[in-house]
């Protein structure tokens, strides 16, 4: 049987502190598969620069010149770690059978790369790499993790507890990612949509190699935000509820205060008022606000503006 094709995509936005070791584990790792015949000599590493500020983009260019196995695709502007991975999925698509996605710390257990493959080479279109653990997470991240995962269930939205971007998938499943055309991009919540078989590879996620991470507290709630409101409208429908709720009790209210008011027992209560405006007008605050973020993404999505634009690809079809 004809060795397969595999890409491994990294996107990079400021990793010149660990692209070098980075480089290093995953060229061994490749090379191995290589002389074990589980992968083609046209495999190849692409490391993807996200409008870097630093040295990544140079670093990438001297890794090609020094090997043939790294591809660089360089964007013309940083457009976010979901559109950079797209972009190199969607280079992949072109060229390999299958494509491994991951972060370029090391933090992704890169000893399990074999396992996505064996998997593939059994008939799997989408592998989804799943933390075993959480031990090295702090109580606080581990913590709002398990909350997310539970709110975006809660929410309807099909994703996979305690998996990230580390996934293999194959040509015919970039193939079906490259329909979903929406510039919101969410790729956890919107490849278990696109079907075939799956399977799983648990592993230990580490701490990362160097650098400071990419994903701040303000990044983590925005990017929570982001999924919950690209994979789901049941925010919108519970403002209904809400609604409806709010609008049921200020008629037994209404009904109430008549009764009170036909027996003359009518008092000033200022508390009550107070609690009801206040408690109102946050619920309409709220409302917009959740309102407000789906109209956003509309008036995102009908721009349709390019989701990343790739200003240099350096890539050689050579066997290695």
């Amino acid at each position: 049987m004809k060795s397969k094709i595999i890409w491994l995509v990294i996107p990079c936005y400021n990793e010149q502190e660990v692209l070098s070791e980075t480089s290093k584990q995953l060229q061994d790792i490749m090379y191995g598969l290589m002389e074990k015949g589980k992968i083609s000599n046209k495999s190849r590493i692409a490391f993807v620069n996200d409008g870097s500020k630093d040295m990544t983009w140079n670093i990438i260019s001297q890794l090609y010149e020094e090997d043939g196995i790294f591809t660089g695709i360089n964007l013309a502007h940083n457009r976010g770690h979901q559109n950079a991975l797209l972009a190199g999925l969607m280079t992949a698509k072109n060229y390999a059978d299958a494509a491994i996605s991951l972060d370029a710390d090391l933090q992704d257990d890169v000893n399990v790369i074999e396992q996505f493959i064996d998997k593939f080479l059994e008939g799997k279109d989408i592998v989804y790499g799943v933390r075993s653990a959480r031990d090295t997470d702090t109580v606080f991240k581990r913590g709002t993790a398990r909350a997310f995962y539970k709110v975006m269930k809660f929410m309807g939205a099909d994703t996979i507890e305690d998996h990230a971007d580390y996934r293999l998938m194959s040509k015919r499943a970039l193939e079906g990612l490259a329909q979903f055309k929406e510039v919101n991009l969410f790729l956890r919540g919107i490849v278990p949509m696109i079907g075939y078989e799956t399977d799983i590879v648990y592993y230990e996620r580490h701490e990362r190699f160097a650098g400071e991470s990419k994903y701040p507290l303000k990044k983590m709630l925005s990017f929570a935000v982001d999924g919950i409101t690209s994979c789901s409208v049941k925010p919108i429908r519970m403002i209904t509820t809400l609604g409806v709720l709010v609008f049921s009790v200020s008629i037994i209210m209404l009904i109430y205060f008549l009764v009170v008011w036909a027996f003359g027992r009518t008092v000033a209560g200022w508390t009550s008022i107070v609690i009801s405006l206040w408690g109102i007008g946050g619920l309409i605050l709220l409302s917009l606000g959740i309102i407000g973020e789906y109209i956003g993404k509309i008036y995102m999505e009908v721009k349709e503006r390019p989701r990343f634009i790739i200003k240099d690809v350096l890539y050689n079809d050579k066997d290695i």
